[in-house]
């Protein structure tokens, strides 16, 4: 059955960077709707609102990805005798 396979959930790497992402994003949307833009800086450009939107899109596009194709953690694994052993 396929409800019976166990993915990797929230330790799955992409959930973990598209968290990290996604907030760092927001944060700096939020900074670069509501704080001080200092385009003179910048060239002219709100650099803190571009930067938050595309840190939001990737973001979201990381744990869209986790979530449409999950990686699935087998119940068994084979041991394979014929790889080197680490240390004794």
């Amino acid at each position: 059955m396929a409800s019976d396979k166990k993915t990797a959930g929230a330790l799955d790497v992409r959930n973990i960077i598209g968290s990290l992402l996604t907030i760092y994003g927001v944060i700096l949307l939020g900074m670069g709707l509501f704080g001080d833009t200092e385009t003179d800086k910048t060239g002219g450009i709100n650099a803190n609102l571009w930067a938050g939107l595309i840190l939001l899109a990737t973001g979201v596009g990381f744990l869209a990805w986790a979530r449409l194709k999950p990686v699935v953690v087998p119940d068994q694994v084979e041991r394979d005798d014929t790889a080197p052993h680490m240390g004794g």
